[in-house]
């Protein structure tokens, strides 16, 4: 029991580091704003729309990782799986 929530585990956070990674910065900095005047009005809102599935997906994957952990301690704390 212990090891398939530890494989589960492992798989959230390596789904959270790639949820993160492809998440745009929110402050580009100066070649943001040149680079951003040629973007169109349909990749601006399609960008939007997907940054906001990511940021949904991060928290969504973030709080399943604190569960397992928070399982996974008091597994330990109870002297289950040890």
């Amino acid at each position: 029991m212990m090891i398939f929530i530890t494989i589960l585990q492992l798989i959230a956070a390596l789904i959270l580091i790639l949820v993160v990674l492809f998440q745009s910065g929110k402050s580009q900095g100066l070649s943001g704003a040149i680079g951003g005047i040629a973007d169109s009005y349909m990749a601006k809102s399609k960008a939007k729309s997907l940054d906001a599935k990511l940021a949904k997906g991060t928290k969504w994957v973030g709080a399943v990782f604190i569960i397992l952990t928070l399982v996974i301690n008091c597994m330990l704390a109870a002297g289950i799986g040890a």
